[in-house]
């Protein structure tokens, strides 16, 4: 006896929906932000600094994209982006936790600032930014996606002159597990999604890759990352994913 084979019921359309992004005008937020807009989704973009966003809203204008500034070591920085999607479009339907800073060198190699600095940035930012998410996610009542940009190095694999940088990201890692964990039965899905490797002026600097040169090899783009981003936004709500490490075909782990 045959059947037929249930019918493959298709993934969800971003179209209409919003995303905040943090760090979206850096290489791999920039890539999040203009996928999420291709695929017909709003977005929220944030950044530091004014001046690293006005590609973005020079060619998507404010009908598909508000951008704000503000340093993600405040929390009230992200409750302003959550807010600032919510007065522009309505709502906010997921949130991508991308700004990040590093430095390379050995554990007394960085300055107090610069270890303050990775801490707030990589782990106070994401926290503050999962926070506002659900306070929203909360109060809309059906679901949302928190996505958390990682690392590799946060996978107990952090290399010898990266050890601070591998914490936060381990931190990140252990956050989106937990966070996973207290916020399905809500429909709240929240990913990491850990990349090695990627051509951006973040990974070729001080050093990180030796002598070579990211922009030279066959490293991941910033664009990989960001579709990554745009498939997990886009799985059905009966299924998530918790972490997703992605590495390039030159790099041994």
């Amino acid at each position: 006896m045959t059947g037929t084979a249930p019918a493959v019921r298709d993934g969800r359309s971003l179209e209409g929906t919003v995303v905040v992004v943090t760090g979206a005008g850096g290489a791999i937020g920039g890539a999040i932000a203009r996928l999420v807009l291709d695929a017909g989704g709003r977005v929220v973009a944030g950044d530091l600094r004014a001046e690293a966003l006005a590609a973005l809203r020079d060619a998507w204008g404010e009908d598909r994209l508000v951008s704000a500034v503000g340093d993600v070591r405040q929390e009230s920085t992200a409750d302003a982006l959550v807010a600032a999607g919510v007065s522009a479009f309505g709502r906010v339907d997921s949130v991508v936790a991308n700004a990040a800073v590093g430095f390379y060198g050995g554990v007394l190699d960085y300055s107090a600032d610069e270890v303050a600095l990775m801490v707030d940035v990589n782990v106070k930012g994401t926290v503050w930014l999962a926070r506002a998410a659900v306070r929203q996610f909360r109060a809309q009542g059906d679901g949302g996606d928190i996505v958390i940009i990682g690392s590799v190095a946060g996978l107990l694999i952090g290399g010898g002159k990266e050890a601070v940088y591998a914490a936060t990201k381990a931190a990140q890692i252990n956050l989106g597990y937990a966070l996973d964990r207290e916020l399905r039965p809500e429909l709240i899905r929240t990913t990491t999604i850990a990349p090695a490797g990627v051509n951006t002026p973040f990974a070729a600097a001080d050093g990180r890759f030796g002598d070579r040169d990211p922009s030279e090899g066959d490293f991941m783009e910033p664009t990989d990352i960001a579709r990554a981003v745009v498939y997990t936004l886009g799985q059905p709500r009966r299924m998530r994913t918790e972490l997703w490490t992605m590495w390039s075909m030159s790099e041994v782990h």
